[in-house]
């Protein structure tokens, strides 16, 4: 009786439950909601893997792995495809499932197999870690909004500590990243407005509400400047706030402007008449009703010409249905106005202008202050530089693709030069006792300059690589690669070639340029080798004390004569050795690569000796 109601608990309690038997996993006892986990009908003695729907393998090998070491093991969210009805496709499903050994006499004789359904809790974890993962996107793009806006944004807890603070802060005050701004800030509010900040703020804390006040914070070069401090309070409860997030934005243009029109109605006319700006002020309503002298002189309109709207009307047609409605929204929420539009002057020109306005609320009521600031020559003057920019750069590449084309070009003629030659050789006599010395002459002139020609091809295309990306490369296989290409030389002038790049193995550089700097200084260590001893190269990649990496290129060669070892200046076509065959164009290139990538390059040599050149990358 009690086995027959423990049969019957278990045949309705929502998690399937099943006995295997047997290294063959054998289904025994399966109750109802293990049924429908298989897809069907389970046959008491019925093998594991004779499944109509089959397992996966890897929960099959477990289970037999569970049943060989007598282990229990539980897994967690497995994910599963079962079909839900019959002739359905299989859905995909999660189950916690837990895998017990039975054991009879300390030996195992099957296993007990308990499957919760868990896809509703899987399915809301991935669901959150989504959530979780758009939440930390749309905050990293809240931060970049803020630090690029104009104003110094903040994040401050209930204790009054700062969690926040946009690097604007950091740019007007002067203080390094690493000052403590909980302790600086007070202390750079002006002492005469400190008492009155600190009361007031921590007041708006203590009643869960936001604050707006203007105070005076010393600036990076000593002055002290107003600025307008508001924020609001983040609840995380119904009434509990726990952060205040604000900006603060200079004001101290518009207070002067303020404070000059509470020292008399005369002395800011005076003030605004000798601005060679167009300055107006406006109603709460947003109708101008002041224009300065400037403004008449500028637009050849009297102040009843212009009328309460004057300025938008001023501006280019298509311009003036934006601006008019920006400033009303302006004026009903009062936000600061600011926008760049073109405004016609007296001649009917139109000029670029910036078009700032800020209300004033005092005594009187709130009001407008306005300024239209012409910046017309400033636009324009950046619009001719960038053409010139433009035009420079196509200049450059066309002088580019016409040294390398003229390059190009005057191997054809080489050439044919050069078979004449041959063939003169071969076919004319000379009664001349220095025919061999003019014939080796011409020859070795045919030869230098077919050198130049193919190095002003190269230098013309390794320069149009100064600009590329750059990339994180392995320094071992990018020398490998340029000895490849010099395996002849190598070979011919019996040459030791030593890598020592363990220190500092990789180096983010562009790889055509890195191969254009390793390609010629090892051919130079090749082609100035000394007569009388085989060439013995070593190049060293390591960190310098600065944690800047280095290359070091060492030779036994020729060496050279410098002028300067830490700061050489190598001429395009100049030459230490004119009797070894070459332009002079591989040592310029070099330079040029480095510097033009903030790097440096060092030389040192002893004639007869040696020579050694270091570049330090700009990391």
């Amino acid at each position: 009786m009690r086995d027959y109601q423990l049969q019957h608990i278990l045949r309705h309690v929502p998690a399937g439950i099943a006995t295997l038997l047997g290294p063959e996993l054998r289904f025994g006892y399966v109750n109802e909601a293990m049924q429908a986990l298989l897809g069907g009908s389970t046959p008491e003695g019925v093998p594991l893997v004779e499944l109509s729907n089959p397992l996966p393998d890897d929960l099959l090998e477990v289970m037999r792995l569970v049943y060989s070491s007598g282990e229990p093991f539980v897994a967690k969210g497995y994910r599963l495809l079962r079909p839900e009805a019959p002739d359905t496709e299989p859905a995909v499903r999660y189950f916690d499932i837990a895998l017990e050994p039975l054991n009879d006499d300390d030996a195992v004789r099957g296993l007990l197999v308990f499957a919760v359904d868990v896809t509703g809790q899987e399915e809301a974890r991935q669901r959150a870690h989504e959530l979780a993962i758009e939440t930390r996107r749309l905050d990293a793009r809240l931060r970049v909004l803020t630090e690029t806006a104009p104003q110094i944004t903040f994040t401050v807890d209930a204790a009054g500590e700062y969690s926040y603070v946009s690097p604007q802060w950091y740019y007007f005050t002067g203080q390094p990243p690493t000052a403590d701004l909980n302790a600086m800030w007070p202390l750079l509010i002006h002492p005469d407005d400190r008492l009155r900040v600190l009361y007031q703020s921590e007041a708006a804390r203590k009643a869960g509400v936001g604050w707006s006040y203007e105070y005076r914070l010393r600036r990076h070069d000593g002055q002290y400047r107003w600025l307008l401090s508001r924020a609001l309070p983040e609840f995380h409860a119904p009434d509990k706030a726990v952060y205040w997030h604000g900006a603060v934005t200079e004001v101290h243009d518009q207070r002067e402007l303020a404070d000059a029109l509470r020292r008399g109605e005369a002395e800011l006319r005076f003030l605004a008449d000798s601005i060679p700006q167009l300055i107006w002020t406006a109603t709460a309503e947003g109708l101008i009703d002041y224009y300065n002298q400037h403004t008449a002189e500028y637009t050849g309109l009297s102040p009843d010409q212009m009328g309460p709207t004057g300025w938008v009307a001023l501006l280019e047609p298509s311009e003036q249905v934006g601006a008019a409605r920006r400033w009303v929204q302006s004026v009903a929420s009062g936000d600061n106005y600011e926008g760049l539009y073109r405004m016609r002057r007296h001649d009917g020109q139109y000029r670029w202008h910036i078009i700032r306005a800020r209300q004033l609320a005092d005594g009187r009521g709130p009001r407008w202050f306005g300024a239209c600031t012409d910046v017309d020559d400033q636009h324009r003057l950046r619009e001719v530089l960038q053409t010139q920019y433009d035009e420079l750069a196509r200049t450059s590449r066309d002088l580019d693709t016409f040294v390398y084309t003229a390059s190009h070009d005057l191997k054809a003629p080489l050439h044919n030069l050069r078979g004449l030659f041959d063939e003169l050789r071969q076919t004319a006599t000379f009664h001349d006792p220095e025919q061999e010395v003019l014939l080796g002459m011409v020859d070795g002139a045919l030869q230098q300059l077919d050198v130049t020609l193919q190095d002003l091809a190269a230098t013309v295309q390794d320069q149009r690589h100064l600009s590329d990306s750059t990339e994180s490369i392995d320094l071992g296989s990018v020398t490998d690669e340029v000895l490849l290409g010099l395996r002849a030389q190598v070979l011919d002038a019996e040459a030791n070639v030593e890598l020592k790049f363990e220190e500092a193995p990789t180096l983010v550089y562009n790889r055509a340029n890195l191969r254009s700097v390793l390609h010629n200084l090892i051919s130079n260590a090749l082609k100035f080798a000394h007569p009388e001893r085989p060439p013995h190269i070593v190049l060293t990649s390591k960190l310098n004390a600065n944690g800047t990496p280095q290359l070091t290129v060492r030779d036994n060669g020729l060496g050279m004569e410098l002028r300067s070892t830490s700061d050489p200046v190598f001429q395009l076509f100049e030459r230490q050795h004119p009797n070894v065959a070459g332009a002079g164009v591989g040592l310029y290139l070099v330079q040029r690569i480095v510097t033009s990538r903030g790097g440096r390059l060092e030389v040192a040599s002893t004639v007869g000796e040696g020579t050694t050149f270091t570049v330090h990358w700009a990391v």
